[in-house]
This record gives structure tokens, C-alpha cells and sequence, in this order.
């Protein structure tokens, strides 16, 4: 199993990182509050800059896919779950109704309980036997808030 991860974590913590200091830099260096809040507003700007980030780095790595056949109808998706370090799983199965052995890639979209969306993850499921299934765990890039919930956006058989 391959699990790529995109920048969202990063931007998420330069967000967490600014607002953090906000409180610190309204204080001193002469910073003006507007100064502040601008630098608030532009963090804000790059964490929701890094879920489209997360979109358009989902999307290069199906581009690289040659021959691949659409196989959003031979996936499934468990319910997800939130792991010890507070990051959302979901368990993936593949079905490969090919005749023979066949690697899956499969985009997994997180969303929160008011259907924005928190991540994307791609994993791949590799080498599932013909006429078999198989498994493989996507884990968001960082933990999520609240309840999410995961739904394939895409899926490739090559």
C-alpha cells in the first residue's frame, strides 16, 4: 500500500503557528492591529489554500496513471474512524473484476459534519488478484475536528 499526503498538514500548522503568535505579536515589534488581523486573514487564506493544494496534488497523481479504467463502483469504504493520534482512517476495499492482477488508486475525500471539506488523501491498493479483493487503510494528513465522514471521489484500475 502506497498513501500519498499533501501539503494540508503544513498549512495547517503555519494557520495554527500565526494564530498562536497573534496574541504575542498585537503586543509587540509596534505591530498595528490591522497588521494582525491581516496576518490572521492571509493564514486563514493558505489553510483553505491548502485543501485545493491537497485537490490539485490528488489530481497530478492520476494524471501520471496510464491505461487506467474508472473503478469508482468496484470500491468501498468502512466507516471511519479516529486513531490514537487523532487522525481519521477508513478501511478501502477494491474488488477487481478483471481477469487479471490489478492495482487500484483511490481517492478518499474527508468531510466534516457540514460538508466542507477537511482532506484528501490518495492510496493505492496494489497488485489485487483477479476476481479478488484488497485492503488498504486511508488516514488523513492530520487530525480532523468533529465527526468526519469519507467518500471515494475517484478510483483508477491499472
Amino acid at each position: 500500500m502506497t498513501r500519498w499526503t499533501t501539503p494540508a498538514l503544513l498549512a495547517a500548522l503555519a494557520l495554527t503557528g500565526l494564530t498562536g503568535l497573534t496574541g504575542l505579536t498585537a503586543c509587540s515589534d509596534g505591530d498595528s492591529p490591522s497588521s494582525v488581523a491581516s496576518k490572521v486573514a492571509s493564514a486563514a487564506s493558505r489553510a483553505g489554500d491548502a485543501v485545493s493544494s491537497a485537490t490539485a496534488e490528488a489530481g497530478r497523481r492520476f494524471d501520471d496513471i496510464k491505461n487506467g479504467v474508472d473503478a469508482r463502483d468496484d470500491v468501498r469504504l468502512a466507516s471511519p474512524k479516529t486513531a490514537a493520534d487523532g487522525r481519521t482512517t477508513v478501511e478501502v476495499t477494491a474488488t477487481n473484476r478483471a481477469d487479471s492482477a490489478k492495482s487500484f488508486a483511490v481517492e478518499v475525500d474527508f468531510t466534516g459534519q457540514d460538508g466542507k471539506l477537511l482532506d484528501v488523501v490518495v492510496v493505492t491498493v496494489s497488485d489485487v488478484p483477479a476476481g479478488g479483493t484488497g485492503q488498504a487503510t486511508a488516514r488523513s494528513t492530520h487530525a480532523l475536528s468533529g465527526k468526519a465522514t469519507a467518500k471515494v471521489s475517484r478510483a483508477v484500475r491499472y
